[in-house]
This record gives C-alpha cells, structure tokens and sequence, in this order.
C-alpha cells in the first residue's frame, strides 16, 4: 500500500521545480546576469545592486532606476518506456531603485524574483508506475500544472568606510507561492477502478530576512564583492479544492491515498520549506582599460534549512556554484559580455522524485551592452542552460531551457 501511496501522490505533486541554482533558488535577477552569471564581485549600474549591493558605493553619484525582464521557456520531461513533456514558459522581471551620494554612502531597494521556477504543463500526464502490482498509466489518465514562485523585496543601506572598503545592511521580505492543478480518471472504469479526481491547491506564505555585504577594492583594476543573505523560513498554508467519486479496489480513493501521504496539499495544513541561507563571493579584474575579466561563487546551506520532501526524510546536502565571465569594450557606445556558470544543487538521488526535480547544470551566456549616454544604458542577454540527466526509480529526468533578456538602468 505504501508503494500505491506514493505512486499517486507523484501524480498531483509533479511539475513544479525550480530551474535555479540550487532547491528552490534562482540566481538570474537581472538581464545582465544572462549575458556574464560571475556578478558577485561586479561594478555595474544594472546588476551591482542585487549581487554586490555595497559595491554602488564605487558608483558615480546620482540616482538610479533599473530594470529589465527575462523570458525563460524550454522543455522539461520523464522517460520511462514512453517519453512524458512539459512546455516551460516563465517572464522573470526586476526593479530597482537606488542611490549614491558624494561621499560614497547610498541607499538602495531591489524587488524580483528570488526562487522558483516557470510554469509547466504536463499535458499528457507523468509516469505513475505501479500500483498493486498494476501499470497505473495503463488504466488511469492524468493532467497535471504546477508552479512555484519566490519573490522578494530588499530595502538596505551602503557605507563607504574608505577608498578600498564599504558595506551594506538591509532587510528583505519574501513572498512564496506554489500552485498545484491535477486532474485523473480511469481509462476504462470497473467494479475495481472508477471514478475521477481533481485537485486544486495553493500553498502561500510570508517570511523575512537579512543581508550583509562587503566590498574591497585593494587596486583600481581589482574588486572583491563579498553577500550574505540569511535563511528565510517560510510558513506554507494550504488552500485546497478536491474533488473525488473515485474508487480504487472498494477500499480506499485517489485523493485519500494522496493526503495520507502528501499532507502538505490538504486544505488548512501548514508546514516549513525555507529559502536556505546564500554566502557569495566574488571579484573582477580589469586586464586593460577596454577589457574586464570576472569570477563568483555561491553556497548554499541546504542543511540548515527544513524543506518538505516525499519520497525520503534524508537531508540536502548544501548546494553550490561558481562562474567566470568576461566584457569587452568594442566601441565607446557598445561592449560585448559572456560568461559560463556551472552549479551543483545538493539534491540526493535517495529523495530524487518529480517533487524535487532539482539537477546539475552548466550554463552559457552572451549578450551585448549598448550606451546610450552618461546616463542611460541597455543590456540584451541570451543564455543558454545544459542540465544533466539523471536516471531514479525508472524514470530519467531530463530539462533544457533558455532565455532571452533585455534591462535598462538611467541615472539621475
């Protein structure tokens, strides 16, 4: 019975993963990210604030609005035997205002997305497996959506100690949203098997935290960006629609075996999954006055963090990430980024299942820089994500997926 219960309940939780960095997070918060991922030791007027935000301080005085959009799609998909798909579609918007004054000091406030992933549409359903020794897809048909979202507000402060030092403080507030439709009935209904079901639920929640940096500037040609940002727990509650006239051998129905398991989707329950807490570090070296090189990396601490999960009671292991880049000046007005990312998740193949569809990644990007004047600038990105497959319980998991980014920053 156990192995029925979790077959069915892979069914109404499948579909909704993150296509970040690691569990839940993202780390594309702006289009310049998707032309060079290395962003933590940067100084930029689109990008420095979300990722190195006590770096502004090295920022000509003035205020300024950025922001832009990404437009994510793709494909993501479980093979066993036969091949079962979802179209990926997601926009990803930024805004950000900020401001530096003479002396080096500034305040700044980000909004964007944070963590989750594009929504997704299994159309013609996922693998089940077996249940009482049964093919489920043989004798039931499933439609599923699903979609996580995390967004975030930061309001902060930035010091500039002296020539070479600055630091940041600020708070932030999360937002998390993951929505679930399902739907399933039997091929060809008997005495045995009969009925349909459906699901409808929204787990929402609220959370807060914090974030630190630091920026060193030991040179003119080098910068070393230094982020913390803390764990933020997140409280889910369930608002939940089911419907169920389905019956499985006379004893028990679909959506009672789903709840016995999955109790997070169950109108009025509430459980923990926090954003776990990120420790970046970064640094750009400019090699020629037209040519500027740039590496970063992220750590994730999964561990820490408590995280709902199905299959297993097995920790994360921490995530984690490092990125190069470069951007090269090809004329006074246009400049020439690229960049590559590679990033480890720290999701385990014992709790491996379509509730977590968390896999390795390498990514590739490039995008062009176009200034317009001494205040305004554009940005167009394109990257580009190579996940690695991997293979549980049967089912290989796959996903590929791109976007396209266009940002703007003026100065006042």
């Amino acid at each position: 019975m156990k192995r029925a219960k979790l077959t069915v309940a892979a069914l109404l939780v499948s579909g909704i993963s993150a296509f970040g960095a690691s569990i839940d997070h993202i780390q594309n918060y702006t289009p310049e990210y998707g032309a060079n991922p290395a962003q933590q030791g940067a100084i930029n007027t689109s990008s420095t604030v979300y990722f190195n935000p006590a770096g502004i301080s090295k920022l000509q005085e003035g205020i300024y609005v950025t922001g832009g959009v990404q437009y994510a799609f793709g494909e993501q998909s479980i093979t066993n035997g036969k091949k079962y798909k979802a179209d990926l579609s997601s926009p990803v918007p930024n805004l950000a205002l900020y401001k530096v004054d003479g002396n080096g000091d500034g305040l700044y406030w980000t909004m964007g997305a944070i963590g989750g992933g594009a929504s997704l549409h299994y159309k013609n359903g996922i693998p089940l497996g077996k249940m009482f020794g049964i093919d489920v897809n043989k004798i039931l048909n499933n439609d599923v959506k699903g979609e996580n979202r995390y967004l975030q507000t930061t309001f902060g402060k930035v010091w500039k100690i002296n020539n070479q030092w600055s630091a940041s403080a600020a708070v932030r507030g999360i937002y998390g949203v993951r929505r679930l439709e399902a739907k399933a009935n039997f091929k060809k209904p008997n005495s045995l098997f009969n009925g349909e079901a459906s699901i409808d639920s929204e787990r929402t929640a609220y959370g807060a935290g914090f974030q630190l940096g630091l920026n060193y500037a030991p040179t003119d040609r080098l910068n070393i960006g230094m982020r913390y940002d803390s764990q933020v727990n997140l409280n889910f509650k369930t608002k939940a629609n089911i419907d169920d006239n389905s019956k499985i051998l006379g004893k028990t129905n679909i959506s009672t075996v789903l709840l016995g398991t999955y109790k997070v989707y169950k109108d009025g329950t509430k459980e923990r999954r926090d954003l776990p807490a990120i420790l970046a570090l970064g640094a750009s070296y400019k090699v020629t006055d037209r040519w500027t090189t740039y590496v970063g990396g992220n750590y994730y601490f999964n561990k820490q963090a408590k995280m709902d999960k199905i299959q297993s009671s097995v920790d994360y292991d921490n995530g984690w990430e490092v990125s190069v880049g470069s951007e090269y000046q090809l004329t006074p007005k246009w400049s020439w980024l690229v960049g590559g990312n590679y990033a480890d998740t720290g999701a385990k193949g014992d709790h491996f299942s379509p509730t977590e569809y968390a896999l390795d990644s390498k990514m590739a990007a490039t995008g062009f820089k176009y200034k317009q004047n001494d205040s305004t600038e554009w940005i167009v990105s394109y990257t580009h994500y190579f996940y690695d497959t991997k293979t549980y319980n049967g089912n290989t998991y796959k996903k590929d997926i791109r976007s396209v980014g266009l940002g703007f920053t003026k100065r006042f």
